[in-house]
């Protein structure tokens, strides 16, 4: 379980937060069964927040429990064994290597963990209808293409969370049904919980709970 209590960024600590469900906020947590959306306005935070259970924020007062303990205690070392084996990212700005194919960004990932076959990589390529683009340069792929790599390489790690950030921005309603159903099926089968954070659609992903932030 992931509990923030009494969370409040310091960035945005000048603004008013006293309608958030989330900041300086006792004991709200984020359960493994949970499939829950956080969703505001721009400026309020929700990628703050993601980072903030990834690890790669600290300038926040109050304090984060993950598994009941104090990540503010985690060694650099344990903070990344966690985002090795029990969280899994898809950044909004993607963080691809434009240098690099699909399939080789995907690697960096699956490479480490040694959690997807090659044959489940393509299966996910090809039931997002990116297949073809495997093998191209992320350059030369749109920002829709580019999402779908990058979800496929979230998902090629163990996890117990499953943290989105604005993953289908750039899809239409289709492909983002597509991409939703493989997400449910992927936490399922890890009996992982799933966060997902989001200007206003839920996409067609059925929440347990939601946030306001």
């Amino acid at each position: 379980m992931i509990v923030f209590d009494k969370v409040l960024p310091i960035p945005i600590a000048e603004l008013n937060y006293s309608n958030s469900s989330v900041w300086n906020k006792e004991n709200v947590s984020f359960k493994r069964e949970d499939f829950t959306l956080i969703r505001s306005t721009s400026g309020k935070g929700k990628t703050t927040l993601l980072s903030i259970i990834y690890g790669i924020r600290n300038d926040y007062s109050g304090r984060v429990f993950f598994n009941e303990k104090d990540i503010s205690t985690f060694s650099t070392n344990k903070k990344s064994l966690k985002r090795q084996n029990k969280l899994a990212y898809l950044f909004q700005g993607l963080r691809l290597f434009s240098d690099l194919t699909g399939l080789e960004n995907i690697e960096i990932n699956n490479q480490l963990t040694k959690y997807k076959t090659k044959k489940q990589i393509y299966e996910m390529a090809d039931l997002l209808g990116v297949k073809e683009n495997l093998d191209k340069q992320v350059l030369k792929l749109s920002f829709g293409q580019r999402q779908r790599i990058a979800l496929i390489r979230s998902l090629c790690q163990p996890y117990e969370y499953l943290l989105l950030d604005e993953p289908f921005s750039h899809l239409d309603r289709q492909n983002q049904n597509i991409a939703c159903k493989l997400i449910e099926s992927e936490c399922k089968e890890q009996g992982a919980g799933l966060i997902l954070a989001s200007l206003d659609s839920g996409y067609s992903i059925e929440y347990n709970k939601t946030y306001e932030i």
